[in-house]
């Protein structure tokens, strides 16, 4: 069996490649954070329209009941 030359080197490519397998998980996790974001953002935005469109269901339906005296005071 091969001794390596300098048992440092050694260590610090090691080293090197574990760095280098972290920096690439971070970068997917990064990728995959920013999807999520931008997910949220159009859930968001897919909330504050339902809303809106109720609020003029709402409005529309209260015209319909003032007239008939279906409103409760």
């Amino acid at each position: 069996m091969a001794e390596p030359d300098n048992i440092v080197l050694e260590h610090l490519r090691h080293i090197r490649s574990a760095v280098d397998g972290t920096r690439d998980d971070v970068r997917e996790l990064k990728q995959r954070i920013g999807g999520l974001e931008r997910e949220m953002a159009h859930v968001h935005v897919k909330l504050a329209e339902m809303s809106e469109r109720i609020d003029r269901v709402s409005d529309r339906l209260e015209r319909v009941e003032r007239p008939l005296d279906l409103i409760e005071a």
